[in-house]
């Protein structure tokens, strides 16, 4: 009896632990700063947990530094007026997001301003 118990307990830790290590925290982002982005968009992956972007942009060498860019969920983003469909690879965009820390080319999702524009947020 003692070993179904434990076992009982096992399973359940286990279950516990996997929607635990599917979210994770957005400390790696310097909430303190901003950065814009001008560039094309490379990707849009409109995905559960987070949205993405990737998008190029041009350095001071000539040539490209591909940006990752983390969103909401698509859910939340809904909300704020998104679609799917909003952008596609070859769009221009400006993208303005919290640097990672770390100072590699990705951040945390801010705003976004279309070509024609329009500027889009995460509320």
């Amino acid at each position: 009896m003692k070993h179904v118990l434990v076992a009982g307990v096992g399973v359940m830790l286990l279950m516990a632990a996997g929607p635990a290590a599917a979210h994770h925290s957005f400390a790696m982002f310097d909430a303190s700063k901003t950065q814009a982005l001008e560039g094309t968009v490379a990707e849009f992956a409109w995905t559960n947990p987070h949205a993405s972007i990737q998008i190029d942009v041009p350095n001071a060498s000539g040539g490209m530094d591909r940006w990752g860019v983390e969103m909401g969920s698509p859910n939340a983003l809904v909300r704020h007026g998104w679609k799917s469909s909003i952008i596609k690879p070859g769009d221009k965009v400006t993208i303005v997001v919290r640097p990672l820390k770390s100072g590699e080319h990705g951040g945390a999702f801010v705003s976004l301003t279309l070509a024609d524009g329009r500027v889009l947020t995460a509320g």
